[in-house]
């Protein structure tokens, strides 16, 4: 099994080929096989050398904006993985098939937290799950209405420095009448006063 910095030296090898590079054949320099790609929140991706390049191709290295950005919050390396941590930050200013797919660039600033867990053979990126709050993203881009419960940008600035206030949309429940109407124990109230019916 390769060392921790051997995995985060070559995870780091493998970004650089997404993210500064843009090259699907760097990328795939820095991969096994057959590696494969899953970003979660959309069931979007690729496996198989094949696919994979295709996808970084067509649909993804092709498609980052100009100032995306990642910002390292933490990273944990061990049983040949590396959980990353980031932040991606971007305005939203071209076609985004592997984030947005179908979307038209809004021109909207964006700062979402994402995870990435990587599984590794020896030093090979075997495969990858990305992970980020799909919701947040579209309440910045505006196809999400913030009297839903969910957040915005301000999830990414709480990762970054945890001290932004906490349970904003709890108290907003709890005191508004909350995009439903009535409070939380109003809607319950009701809702079991109609299921028994």
């Amino acid at each position: 099994m390769a060392s921790e910095e051997t995995l985060s030296s070559a995870w780091d090898q493998h970004l650089a080929s997404e993210f500064a590079a843009k090259s699907p054949e760097q990328a795939l320099a820095t991969m096994a096989a057959e590696p494969y790609v899953n970003v979660v929140p959309l069931m979007i991706g690729a496996r198989g050398r094949d696919e994979v390049r295709d996808f970084y191709a067509n649909h993804f290295l092709s498609q980052i904006p100009p100032d995306m950005e990642m910002v390292p919050v933490s990273r944990t390396i061990g049983q040949g993985r590396v959980v990353d941590e980031l932040i991606m930050r971007f305005t939203h200013t071209i076609h985004m098939d592997w984030l947005l797919p179908g979307i038209p660039p809004t021109g909207k600033p964006v700062e979402v937290p994402m995870v990435a867990i990587v599984q590794f053979e020896a030093d090979k990126v075997a495969h990858e799950h990305i992970y980020w709050d799909q919701a947040s993203l579209l309440v910045q881009v505006g196809l999400v209405d913030r009297a839903l419960p969910v957040r915005g940008g301000e999830i990414a600035a709480q990762v970054l420095a945890p001290t932004q206030p906490m349970n904003e949309l709890i108290r907003r429940a709890a005191t508004n009448d909350g995009l439903f109407g009535g409070t939380a124990r109003e809607r319950a109230s009701h809702d079991d006063a109609r299921i028994s019916r």
